[in-house]
């Protein structure tokens, strides 16, 4: 299958997630292929770009992607500069790329006159190494968006995980009974911001980091049901006291190590 077929392959496809998470104005979609390593890169065709237009942006629902990562950087990087001469690209995206890599994809791309949009890492309240490695600095003298995936931390800060109900699989190795019981004032915080503005943990969470500025989070929405959830975190603002605080009781927890493959 050529490039193109792959791309019209692929601009054809209908999800309910997608479908409903445009009626609800959330309009930057993104979603690895396949279902393994987190192997991302966007290019959006022009069409593309003309069918998701709307009024507001904040948070990132899975779509799809073309890749472009550093532990595939040869084989994509290829596609990508193809679907580039073939004018179906505007704007490049990548994942898990550190400040260095950053430069050099942004002096590249800009010699051919395309813009670095978005670099996807992993970042929450509880994992803020973007902020400690000048990941994040870097995308904002840059322009490129930072687009921020595990946002919830994979449901530590949901509540759905507990100190007696930790999660099962390799999750555990991270957020363990011990470490989710030192969670437990920052998710009261949570909880009681969330019944003063009426929303969930989710939202709260995800509001937090769309106030971090240039900063998009992209929780994952399998159906119509998830993106509802996920597009309650739109249309309000934590205030600046309320931001500072929930920040510095995460400062206070150890951050959450996980896989830092932003640090390839």
């Amino acid at each position: 299958m050529t490039l193109r077929d792959r791309l019209s392959q692929i601009l054809k496809t209908k999800e309910s997630s997608f479908e409903f998470s445009v009626t609800k104005k959330i309009n930057l979609l993104d979603r690895r292929e396949g279902g393994g390593e987190r192997d991302s890169g966007r290019a959006s065709s022009q069409a593309w770009g003309e069918a998701k237009q709307s009024e507001e942006t904040g948070l990132a629902i899975p779509s799809f992607r073309l890749s472009l990562s550093p532990a595939n950087e040869g084989f994509s990087l290829h596609e990508i500069w193809d679907a580039i001469e073939l004018g179906l690209v505007k704007a490049v995206g990548v994942s898990n790329y550190s400040e260095k890599r950053l430069r050099e994809a942004h002096a590249k791309l800009k010699k051919r006159g395309i813009p670095l949009a978005s670099n996807q890492v992993n970042y929450s309240p509880i994992y803020r190494a973007p902020e400690e490695n000048g990941v994040k600095s870097t995308c904002d003298e840059l322009g490129i968006t930072l687009i921020a995936y595990s946002p919830i931390a994979q449901g530590a800060l949901t509540r759905k995980c507990t100190p007696e109900n930790p999660p099962t699989g390799p999750r555990r190795q991270i957020y363990t009974p011990e470490f989710l019981s030192k969670l437990q004032s920052l998710l009261n915080r949570i909880k009681e911001l969330g019944e003063k503005y009426s929303k969930t943990n989710t939202h709260v969470v995800l509001n937090w980091l769309i106030a971090q500025d240039n900063v998009v989070p992209i929780p994952g929405a399998k159906n119509a049901e998830q993106a509802a959830e996920f597009a309650g975190a739109l249309r309000w603002r934590l205030n600046s006291e309320e931001v500072s605080e929930l920040r510095n009781l995460a400062t206070e927890i150890k951050p959450v190590t996980g896989f830092p493959v932003e640090k390839l």
